[in-house]
Formats: C-alpha cells, structure tokens, sequence
C-alpha cells in the first residue's frame, strides 16, 4: 500500500540531514521512525487496556493487593529467594 505524508520543508531538511549521516535513505529513516511511534503507542494503548481490565475487575470483586505486598514480592525478584506472587485478597 503506497501513502503519501506532507512535511514541512525544515523537517525535510533535518530527515535528510539525519539519512545523510546515518547512510541511509530518508524513506528508511521515516519508515522506522513511524514503526518505532506505531510499536511505542500500541504498548500504551495494551498497558491502558490491561490497567482498565483491572480496575473493572478489581470494582466486581474487590480482590487486591496493596503497594506494600507488590513491591515486597517485586523484591525477590532480584534473589535467588525469589517467591511466587502473594495472593489477592479483600
């Protein structure tokens, strides 16, 4: 699928001052730069999504885990006494 973008002469210049250096093309360089931002985005919309799952979860049943319990298992991680994670509770 061919697409076409505008952009400002100034940013023409630096996308093709940036290809330049680098030995690429400035096609190449707009490429990754739009994969980086679409790869960028969609994590934040998933971490959105996931954050908003939990939360309805958590209003139906009320089941968690304080900051305290997180970060103390959150901890172990590092250990060679790393522990499974601690129970929800009310």
């Amino acid at each position: 699928m061919a697409t076409s973008i505008k952009i400002d002469d100034e940013l023409k210049v630096r996308v093709q001052q940036l290809a330049t250096r680098r030995q690429r093309t400035a096609h190449w360089i707009m490429r990754e730069a739009i994969a980086q931002y679409v790869a960028r985005e969609e994590a934040r919309e998933s971490f959105k999504q996931e954050a908003l799952a939990s939360w309805e979860e958590y209003q139906a049943n009320g089941r968690h885990l304080t900051g305290k319990e997180a970060r103390a298992w959150l901890k172990t991680w590092r250990s060679k006494a790393a522990t499974k994670p601690p129970k929800c509770h009310k």
